[in-house]
Formats: C-alpha cells, structure tokens, sequence
C-alpha cells in the first residue's frame, strides 16, 4: 500500500457508496426547496466524515460535485428541476443524514433509505390542500385589512388558482403559464364581484387570492444567499422571482380590463369593520394552512402555529420603533432565535419552524403593490414601494443571520 504522502495515492476513486449517498442526497435535498448555502454545507459534512475530499457548487437547477484532489477531479452535474417546499421530508433526509454522520447506518442503507423517503406518498391529498388555498387567501385578506366580501373573492379565486395547480401539475408546459393564468382569474373575479356585490377592494381581494403565488419566500432566500456569498444561485432566485412578478402583474392588467365593460357597482354603504380579534383568528387559520402548503408533520402544527404569533407579533412591535420594514427585522431575529433554540432542544431541523414563520413576513406583497403602481404609471409610488419591499426582504435575512449568530442550531438545515 502507498504511503500517504505519496502522489499517487490520492488519485484513487473516492469510495463509490458514499458518492453515490452524497449526490443522491443532495439531489433530494435541494428538489424539496433546499438554500444553496444549507445544501452545501450538509454536503460537506457527509464528506467530511467519510474523509473524502470533496466540492460541491449549487444553484436553483443544477448541482455540481467535484470528488478527489484538484490535480484528479472527478466531477459530475446533476440537473435538478426546482421543486415545492416540503418540510415532513426535508425533516427526514435531515435525521437520515445525521443517521449516516454518526455511523448508525451505513452510506448503502442511507441511498436505499433516501429512496424509500422519495417515493412515499404526500401526507396531504388535494381535498385538504384545496381547502388550505381557500384558508389561507381567505386569512391573508382579513390581515391586509378586507372584510368579509373580499374574505370570500379571494377564497373562491384562491380554489380556483389551487384547482389549476392541481391540473397543471403534471404538465410542465401548462405549469408554465400557471401565473399569469391564475392573475387573470383572480383579478377579473375580483372586478366582476365589485361590479354584482357592490363595494369592496378590488386591490384586496386580488392579491389575498393570489397570496400563494406571491414569490415572497423565494425573493427572501435569495437575499439570503447573496448575503451568505453564494451570489450566482442568489442572483438566479432574485430574477426568478421578479419574473413571476412580471407574470402575475400582466394577468392582473388583463383581468381588470373586465372593468371597462362591466356595469358600475350599485351605491351602497361600505360595510362594517370587522373585530379585532378576527386578526387573531386569521393569523392562526395561515399558519395551519401554510403547515399542510408546506407539507409540514401534524406534529409540528402547534410549534409552526407559535412561530407564525412570535414572527407577526415581533414584527407589529419592531414596525412601532423601527417602522414598518425594519419592523421585519425584529420579527426575522426572534423567529430565527426561537426556531434554533426549539431546533436544539427537540434535536429537530430550525426550519421547519422558520420557513412557515417567514411567510407572514415575506414581501411578496409590496412587490405586487409597487409592480401595479408602475403599471399605472405612478412611478413615483411604485419605486417607493420597490424599495421598501427590498429593505423587507434585507431586514429579514439580516433577522435571520443575527439570530444564527446569537442562537446557533447544531444542524445545517
């Protein structure tokens, strides 16, 4: 056998069952909405355990692994298609790795489980998750302040939108266009009700309708990236994300031409307020329904449902002092600082608390607000809304980032 320090002993193959665990893996791992800085850094600890040496570079399509020395690279690219984020799975592949990690078992069992974990079927089936699209728009409408007109526009277009998505799901072509599809139908629903039911916010009850569609979360992980230095996979997000903005701005152009030949609304009071405790109940009924969006364990409804109060609350508290975006960053830091700490105890991965927490966060609807105020030429209004939605999207990753320093979490994800 060659000495270590001989040259030709590190011109030797990695071993082939833990390359083949480690790709499979993180295969798996960034199909189920994986950060490029958390996938890498999960990657690299399976290497490190197994002493091979080892690179790994991933962007929202594709991964790329280099095994062996520099001067003997083996290097393959995985082509990966961005997939929906699914927390109960994530949760797996995490303990599976750590499994792996700590010798439990071995990198040939790790695949084969990896494997059984890809195939299972979802938790939730399409009567829930429908369900959960109404809810969820629904809830967001009482949150920016609708009454119960606009509740009920955005829950009967967010089922229509969440019924597109389940027909669209198995047609890449079709899921293309599912955006601006979903735009249309949501604004012209909202125009048609104003024109038959009488008063309400037109404004409101299209973007609640389309709430799940909003990029928030993906605009917030690629601010996220940048700042963690990973900028070709952040720079990929940002874009993808202005996109579906695009998109969704364009159908709601088109939708609202319905207005044009629509008859105008009858005269009628505006109706009453609704409670304040209504906002309560509506923050608790998006958490439940951003924990099964998210295919979250039932066990972790309770934890998901804290979370979404803490991150809401914090950021109501932070907007009195720091104002309304750097009010975000108060809700990001006690979020993140309370799902690592949860994360250490229950020896659990942090984000499957901080992930559901963030959506109330996120800044998908200042982005939707600034991209209509320039479509209707206010541009004075629409890049002050562009600009606080990005110092949202700032304030939160800075949020997140403080807390991984204050609270750090004994896992990568």
């Amino acid at each position: 056998m060659l000495p270590p320090e001989h040259p030709s002993a590190f011109r030797e193959p990695p071993p082939g069952p833990v390359v083949a665990f480690i790709l499979r893996l993180g295969q798996a791992l960034h199909q189920y909405g994986t950060p490029a800085h958390r996938l890498e850094d999960q990657l690299h600890q399976v290497s490190e355990r197994f002493g091979v040496a080892a690179r790994f570079f991933s962007t929202p399509t594709s991964i790329f692994a280099s095994f062996g020395p520099p001067e003997a690279l083996q290097t393959g690219l995985i082509r990966v298609e961005p997939g929906q984020m699914d927390l109960e799975r994530l949760t797996l592949l995490d303990g599976l790795a750590h499994e792996v990690i700590q010798g439990k078992i071995t990198p040939e069992q790790g695949a084969e489980r990896v494997e059984f974990i890809l195939r299972a079927p979802p938790r939730y089936g399409r009567a829930i998750t429908l369900l959960c699209w109404m809810l969820a728009a629904g809830a967001a409408a009482r949150l920016f302040g609708g009454g119960l007109r606009e509740i009920g526009v955005a829950g009967l277009s967010s089922l229509a939108i969440g019924v597109l998505d389940q027909l669209t799901d198995r047609s890449p072509r079709a899921a293309r266009v599912l955006e601006p599809v979903a735009a249309v139908l949501a604004s012209a629903l909202a125009v048609t009700a104003a024109s038959v039911l009488g008063p309400l916010s037109v404004q409101v009850a299209t973007l609640s309708g389309l709430i799940v569609l909003l990029p928030g979360l993906g605009l917030t992980v690629a601010i996220n990236e940048l700042a963690s230095r990973h900028l070709i996979s952040g720079a990929s997000r940002l874009t993808a994300a202005a996109l579906v903005f695009l998109q969704l701005i364009f159908g709601v152009a088109l939708g609202q031409r319905l207005a044009e030949v629509l008859p105008l609304p009858p005269l009628a009071p505006p109706p009453a307020p609704l409670p304040f405790w209504t906002v309560g109940v509506s923050l608790v009924v998006v958490a439940l329904a951003v924990n099964v969006l998210f295919r979250a364990r039932p066990a972790d409804i309770v934890w998901i449902v804290a979370a979404g109060a803490l991150a809401f609350g914090g950021a109501r508290l932070g907007a009195r002092g720091l104002g309304a975006e750097l009010g975000a960053f108060v809700g990001a830091l006690l979020l993140g600082m309370a799902s690592n700490a949860l994360a250490r105890v229950r020896n659990r991965p942090s984000v499957v608390t901080i992930v559901p927490g963030m959506m109330l966060l996120v800044p998908g609807s200042l982005g939707f607000r600034s991209l209509e105020s320039l479509l209707a030429r206010d541009v004075v209004a629409g890049v002050g809304t562009a600009f606080s939605m990005l110092l949202v999207a700032v304030a939160i990753a800075a949020g997140l980032l403080f807390a991984n320093a204050l609270v750090p979490s004994r896992r990568v994800l």
